[in-house]
Parts: C-alpha cells; sequence; structure tokens
C-alpha cells in the first residue's frame, strides 16, 4: 500500500492507510517522493526525544524549506536559545490572563449565529476566532486579521502530486513575511504593550555569558510561526471536534450537561484526530528499526496521526472516548519540541468547546458538504456545515 501525504484520497482519511502501516510497514519508505516514515506510537515518541539522531533541521514537511528561522526547524543549542528567549514573553501569566478576552472573542463569533438554523461551523466560527486570539496576542489590527488568515490558509494549500507548494501557495509565504518586517520595524522605533514588542525586548544569557536578543530573522521567523500554527491548529481542532462529536450523541450531550469533562474531551479529541498529521526529521546517522535501515541524511515523517490511533499505546484507538486516560499525548509534541503554544491551545479548545455547546447542545453536520483541507501535514476540513 503506497503512503502519498500529498493525496486528497489521504485527507480525506488517512486512518486505514495508517492502521496498514502500523502492522506491516512501521518503517515505510516511499522512494518516489523521497521519505521514510514511522508510525508506530512508541517509534514515533522515541524519535521525537532523540533530536541527536532525529534533527528537526531541515524543517517540518517534507517538502518545505525554511527561508527564515524558526524553532521547529532548529536543533540545540540554537533551539534551546531561542526556546528560551521566546518564553521571555509567551508566558504563562500573559496567555492566562488572555481568558476573559478570548470568551469575549469567542462569545462575539457565536452571539452572531445565534438564530440561524443552518451555518457553517469551520467558516463562520473556527477560521474567525483563532486569528482574533492570536492577533491579539501579537498585536496585529483587526483591519488586517482577514488578509493574514488568508495567507496562512494559502501557504498550507498542495496540489495533488505535486511535492514543491503551488506558486500561490509561496506567494502567500513571502507577504507574511514582509507584512511582520514592516511590524517590527514599527515596534522598534515605537514600542507597544504587545507580544512583538516583548519578543524585541527579549534577553537571556546564552552559553558564553553574553546576553542575548532574538535577530531580526529569528523575530520574524516567530512571528509567522505563531500566526499561522496559532491560526490552524485551533481552526482545525475545533472542525474536528463538531465533526466526531456529532457521532457520539451521548459523549456530546454529556459535554453540554458538564463543562467539566471539556479539559478531558480536548486530549482524546486531539489524539483522535490531529491537526498535525505528521513532523519532518533527518536522520543524523544510519537508524536501525524494525529490521530495516534508515540510512544517514534520509528525509523522516514521524507520523503523529498513526501513532495516535496505535492500539500498542489506546485500547480501542479509533473510538471517540471523553472520559478516556491519555496516559502519553503526543499530538502537540513532547520534550524539546512541546508546543510552546499548547497552554494557548487548550484554553481556546476549552473556551470554544464550552460557549459552542451552551449556545448549540444539538446539532447535525451535513457530511455530504464536507470540505477538506489539502496539505500535506495538517488536516481538517474548511467547511463543516451543521443544521441546529
Amino acid at each position: 500500500m503506497e503512503y502519498d501525504p500529498f493525496s486528497y484520497e489521504i485527507h480525506v482519511d488517512p486512518y486505514p492507510t495508517y492502521r496498514h502501516l502500523r502492522e506491516h510497514a512501521p518503517v515505510y519508505h516511499n522512494p518516489s517522493i523521497g521519505f521514510f516514515a514511522l508510525t508506530r506510537f512508541q517509534d514515533v515518541w522515541d524519535a521525537t526525544l532523540d533530536w541527536q539522531t532525529f534533527s528537526s533541521s531541515a524543517g517540518p514537511s517534507i517538502e518545505m524549506s525554511v527561508p527564515i528561522p524558526m524553532m521547529i526547524a532548529m536543533d540545540p543549542p540554537e533551539h534551546s536559545l531561542n526556546r528560551g528567549l521566546v518564553s521571555k514573553a509567551f508566558t504563562p501569566r500573559r496567555i492566562a490572563a488572555l481568558e476573559p478576552r478570548i470568551r469575549e472573542i469567542v462569545t462575539g463569533h457565536l452571539d452572531r449565529l445565534v438564530g440561524r438554523r443552518r451555518f457553517d461551523a469551520v467558516a463562520d466560527f473556527s477560521a474567525r476566532f483563532p486569528m482574533d486570539v492570536i492577533s491579539t496576542l501579537l498585536g496585529i489590527p483587526a483591519e488586517d486579521r482577514d488578509q493574514v488568515r488568508e495567507w496562512s490558509n494559502a501557504q498550507l494549500h498542495r496540489t495533488p502530486g505535486e511535492k514543491a507548494p503551488p506558486p500561490e501557495s509561496v506567494l502567500a509565504g513571502l507577504r507574511t513575511r514582509e507584512y511582520f518586517q514592516r511590524a517590527l520595524e514599527e515596534r522598534q522605533k515605537r514600542p507597544r504593550d504587545d507580544m512583538m514588542t516583548a519578543l524585541i525586548q527579549a534577553e537571556l544569557e546564552d552559553e558564553e555569558g553574553r546576553t542575548r536578543r532574538l535577530s531580526q530573522d529569528e523575530l520574524l521567523g516567530f512571528c509567522t510561526l505563531l500566526s499561522s500554527a496559532g491560526n490552524e491548529t485551533l481552526t482545525k481542532f475545533f472542525g474536528n471536534a463538531i465533526y466526531h462529536l456529532s457521532h457520539y450523541p451521548e459523549q456530546r450531550a454529556e459535554l453540554a450537561r458538564d463543562p467539566a469533562v471539556i479539559p478531558n474531551a480536548f486530549e482524546e479529541i486531539l489524539r483522535l484526530d490531529p491537526p498535525s498529521q505528521y513532523q519532518g526529521r533527518i536522520t543524523a546517522r544510519d537508524v536501525e528499526l524494525h529490521g530495516r535501515v534508515i540510512p544517514k541524511g534520509s528525509r523522516v515523517i514521524l507520523v503523529t496521526g498513526a501513532a495516535c490511533r496505535d492500539e500498542r499505546e489506546y485500547p480501542d484507538p479509533d473510538a471517540l472516548d471523553i472520559h478516556r486516560r491519555i496516559e502519553r499525548q503526543i499530538a502537540l509534541g513532547y520534550g524539546r519540541h512541546l508546543c510552546l503554544g499548547a497552554s494557548l491551545a487548550r484554553l481556546e479548545g476549552r473556551i470554544s468547546l464550552e460557549e459552542w455547546h451552551r449556545r448549540f447542545p444539538r446539532y447535525e453536520v451535513h457530511e455530504d458538504e464536507l470540505g477538506y483541507v489539502h496539505s500535506s501535514n495538517v488536516r481538517g476540513f474548511t467547511s463543516v456545515p451543521v443544521s441546529v
């Protein structure tokens, strides 16, 4: 069985292919595209922690070249220094202080839908509120948010059979970088009370005791990453959540009745259908695994989407169980590459599920009208039409 991350059929439902690979080809090789894939939970977990062997330096996706420094394409010591500097601005206190504003943003979008019998859970809601949250954090003005979101979506799109991003994706990436370049230059002249300014001002001592700040390229890389990942992850998570909960009406009713179950439901939905389907690596040495050798310098993808449904880690992995006890969560990364925005994602996920089910405890998804994201490593819906 072939595994092609660019296939539109895979984008609609990759999980039967993942199951086949876990059982019959846990170290899968696609010579035509040029990558190996690890699909079992323990293999993905171990490789995520072993940055000395599975380096992030080639970028997070099979086809991605990284034109500017980004933490997701770094290894220690550069990664450690960048993460330390960014963490100075991306603090738990700053994130926690956002809760009232996030709730205000979420309820503002949802209240506009109250009274309508039919609307789109993604296009009318989850495609909108995460960008407003990230924009509030970074300091992107309201009039620019739709444009930044459109660029973010365009950067992800891929054409069937084509490994290279289409021209419109490349152009969208260029426009995004140009936008943040201007915004950062403006804040260097006139600081504001936002994360871009905090990132510019963050300082940390490096290993040699020198005071270090983020370079202009590093600032640009993080702002670009946050605006894209922070928008896309929650947009796709929420669409996936509504789709899957529609198949489990008893669990959906419990979630609406008792918001205390929502934090664990968030973790379970994230496990069942993670927006980030794989993470790209490159091998720094030969690796022998399951009787197969992955040569040094090989492109390897750690298939989170497959690992999250490995029956070796999760009993009955294809079923949604909002009470499932998840001992090890890999959907937001782990170790050195634990998603820096994990706490923000959990906060947004909890609030959005709370407020949605407070207003719309019962809904029907029109599955014949679903629209899918076509990206090699991001999974989710562009459209989830519902009747309430």
